[in-house]
């Protein structure tokens, strides 16, 4: 097979071959440019997003733990059998910043909203 192949590589003209040569690495210049640079930018992206994602995450979490440390060691009104009762409030307020970060998720960016047409007076 590979004598074939450099029989049929001979028999072409140089001219001919410089040409596909071009050709060749046009394609290959173009599709690197439409495809793997893009590809590139969009990763630095994601890694951007996982990081603030992350570092939101225990920011949170901090948050959370303080508003426990808080409610149990400031707050004299959990003593006794109510001592569960700040963990309770810490889960009911992580549930809610939960629920806010869904729903602004779900609903997408601030986007502008064109007014509806009412109905038109001819």
């Amino acid at each position: 097979m590979p004598r074939m192949w450099t029989r049929l590589t001979k028999t072409v003209p140089a001219r001919l071959r410089g040409r596909t040569q071009d050709a060749t690495t046009l394609v290959r210049t173009y599709l690197l440019q439409e495809t793997v640079d893009p590809l590139r930018q969009l990763g630095r992206y994601v890694v951007a997003g996982a990081i603030g994602s992350l570092f939101i995450g225990i920011g949170v979490l901090m948050l959370l733990i303080a508003l426990l440390r808080l409610l149990q060691g400031e707050t004299g009104a959990f003593d006794g059998n109510l001592s569960w009762l700040p963990y309770l409030i810490v889960i009911v307020v992580a549930a809610l910043v939960a629920v806010a970060t869904v729903a602004r998720i779900v609903t997408g960016p601030a986007r502008r909203r064109r007014p509806r047409d009412s109905k038109r007076a001819s």
